[in-house]
């Protein structure tokens, strides 16, 4: 690509971004948006959301946003810092150094902009050449840099996450267990299973339990229930805003009808609820689970960490999550059902990289003139214009990978909910790691070694020739992920606008009867979220000495983002859960990965430009790295995986003499009572009610 393609590509995006927040700024405060860019704060006062975004302190954001919020937003400031550093050795140094070599040609100023970018990377240096030298020691530097700034975020974040617990008030998670496979002889309900089996081998602990039921008919019917009450709402809201209803047109249509039939209906669905949640508790539709309460934090520890039966598949335990973050619907599931589900995931998540593989295929062939003439023959006329030209090659394949990328997130998601997650923090952390995988194949590698030849597959077969094939294909697409980052800016700067949102927040103002229930915030979507940031990390890491030039697009994308998300974790997203960070060792191991890819590369470009002796000498910056990451899994991961007996202990006792933890265990027997078996509320008595059915 010649930089006057990438120039508009720049041009296009900066345009774009700088109207998307300007037409922010101008809707965010007025009351018909309010619903949309403000719903957690709607009558804060006024205020630039840029400076505010930046006064707001860590501990802001932590009460705004939990813990994962803040996990989230030290991702930016961790990227920043990285390849604020990164930028200044790879623009003040090494693209200096790449532009000034002569291996592609001479350098004419007269014509910059119809040069290609190439220029500006390592295959412009001659092969051979001392200069390589800085390239060499550029990436010990960055590799130190990046290292230790890991280090310091794992221990910053472990130590909040020791603080989070530490200062916690009691919660019903810290002192429950969840219980799956519960072995039932005849006769024995499971709830009478339960009771014996843990007072008889945890009598001092044990506290209570509630046995998990089959619900999903009367889920259905919920549902159900809550899509009319929601039309009636609706529709009483029009009348109070408009009046009278109209008459019946030609005796025979009118809102009036309406009404009553959406009354009707909603007062036979609530005796159908009704009805069906006595029968369930009646005829005793257990599920073999239940959720198991004890008397402190550590006696719930044991129960998990300890294995509770002689047969493994029996009495298995794991921790509860939060009442409020419970998935219900998959209870159901049997050890058996959920090891098939995992294996028929794993298959299908093949399938779609590969579907996608050949999907990127396709995007990357419009990057090469040439071969989209090959296949689309009667636009050769029109490609040959010049400002048509630059569009398709450096604009059109970069939107056409984003939109389609944005589809995916809501798949593999879809994928962790078949496995069985019993929580919904669960089933978007497995998301997120899922996703995390999508993304360095299917859209790294997926263009890297579809970009030239689609037989590149080949290059895994060979471990030793790994290295001199990532040397040639990486350089070759460095345009294409260049100007991936520059359209990611556009998509970034969306988030303010939450385009989705105002559309069908459009539509819910023209058509009132369809209007969409506004009363509750949006959550933030952890798992696309962190994955689409690491992999803008992965190209500036493997893309460092390659083509320096992607550093600072990459730069001001990190930006970009600390400032957006700040704003948007105060104003727009709500948390629906709160892990402790248990999102930030993906967050490790994703940035390990890139390392070491980036080695990877570096040993194989140094092997291409004739400098062997320096291909020899990073071949131990990889194994340190690896070893770097096996020192922290065994220093911080087993903080984000359970807490420490001294922990629990110290907490339980500083607790045993309070006088409202009498209260709390007399709320805790019932705090994992389904939500289903809830009585609802009688919405017919009142025209105002737009509050959810369940108590």
């Amino acid at each position: 690509m010649i930089l006057s393609a990438l120039a508009t590509s720049v041009g296009i995006n900066l345009g774009l971004t700088v109207l998307l927040a300007a037409a922010y700024t101008l809707l965010r405060r007025r009351p018909p948006y309010v619903a949309v860019y403000s719903p957690r704060r709607p009558y804060a006062p006024p205020e630039p959301w840029l400076p505010a975004a930046w006064r707001r302190t860590e501990a802001d954001v932590h009460a705004a946003a939990g813990l994962d919020g803040v996990v989230f937003l030290r991702i930016f400031v961790f990227s920043i810092r990285v390849f604020a550093a990164a930028a200044v050795v790879g623009v003040g140094v090494l693209m200096p150094v790449n532009f000034m070599g002569d291996q592609l040609r001479q350098i004419d100023f007269s014509d910059l902009p119809n040069k290609s970018v190439d220029l500006f990377s390592v295959s412009n240096v001659q092969d051979g050449s001392n200069k390589l030298w800085l390239h060499f020691s550029a990436v010990y530097i960055i590799t130190g840099i990046t290292c230790y700034l890991l280090y310091y975020e794992y221990k910053y974040i472990s130590g909040k996450r020791l603080e989070y617990f530490m200062t916690s008030k009691p919660l019903p998670q810290h002192f429950t267990v969840l219980v799956r496979a519960i072995p039932v002889t005849n006769g024995v309900s499971v709830s009478d299973a339960v009771d014996k089996f843990f007072k008889e081998y945890h009598s001092s602990t044990y506290l209570s339990h509630t046995v998990v039921h089959q619900t999903g008919k009367l889920r259905r019917l919920l549902n159900d229930t809550e899509n009319i009450c929601t039309k009636l709402a609706n529709l009483k809201s029009v009348r109070r805003t408009s009046g009278d209803p109209p008459g019946k047109f030609l005796g025979i249509f009118g809102r009036n009808d309406l009404v009553g039939k959406y009354q009707k209906r909603l007062e036979d669905l609530e005796e159908n609820v009704r009805m069906e949640q006595s029968d369930t508790t009646r005829s005793r539709q257990e599920v073999p689970a239940a959720f198991v309460s004890f008397r402190s934090r550590y006696g719930a520890a044991n129960a998990i960490y300890i294995r509770q039966s002689d047969k493994p598949t029996e009495w298995q335990t794991e921790h509860a999550p939060d009442p409020h973050d419970v998935y219900w619907p998959f209870f159901s599931t049997s050890f058996m059902d959920r090891w098939i589900s995992k294996f028929v995931v794993s298959v299908a998540s093949i399938l779609l990289i590969l579907v996608f593989l050949l999907v990127s295929a396709f995007v990357q062939g419009l990057t090469y003139m040439e071969q989209l003439e090959t296949w689309l023959p009667f636009l050769k006329n029109i490609l040959e214009i010049a400002v048509v030209s630059q569009l398709v090659t450096g604009y059109l394949p970069s939107v056409i990978l984003h939109f389609l990328s944005s589809y995916v997130p809501s798949i593999m998601k879809l994928f962790s909910t078949m496995q069985g997650f019993i929580s919904v923090s669960g089933i978007e952390r497995s998301a997120c790691n899922k996703m995390l995988r999508f993304t360095i194949w299917s859209v790294f590698f997926a263009n890297v070694l579809t970009g030239s030849v689609l037989g590149q597959l080949e290059i895994f077969l060979d471990p030793k020739e790994i290295p001199k094939r990532l040397a040639v294909v990486v350089p070759a697409q460095a345009s294409f992920f260049i100007t991936y980052v520059v359209t990611s800016w556009t998509s970034i700067a969306s988030e303010l606008t939450q385009t989705a949102a105002l559309l069908f927040h459009l539509w819910g103002s023209c058509a009132k009867c369809c209007k969409r229930d506004e009363s509750k915030p949006p959550s933030m979507h952890y798992h696309s979220e962190i994955p689409r940031v690491l992999l803008f990390g992965l190209l500036g890491l493997t893309y460092f000495i390659v083509s320096p030039l992607i550093l600072p697009f990459v730069l001001v994308y990190f930006c970009l983002g600390y400032f957006i998300y700040r704003n948007q974790l105060f104003n727009v997203y709500s948390p629906k859960y709160d892990t402790g960070g248990r999102f930030w060792p993906i967050v490790h191991g994703g940035t390990i990965f890139s390392l070491v890819l980036m080695h990877v590369i570096a040993i194989g470009v140094f092997g291409l430009k004739k400098l062997p002796l320096a291909s020899s000498l990073l071949v131990p910056l990889p194994v340190l790295t690896l070893l770097f990451n096996e020192y922290c899994r065994n220093r911080f991961l087993p903080i984000f995986e359970a807490y420490s007996t001294e922990s629990l202990i110290k907490k339980d006792r500083e607790e045993e003499s309070k006088p409202e933890m009498a209260e709390f265990f007399r709320n805790l027997v019932n705090a994992y009572c389904d939500p289903a078996m809830k009585p609802i509320q009688h919405s017919s008595n009142s025209d105002d009610r737009t509050t959810p059915l369940l108590s």
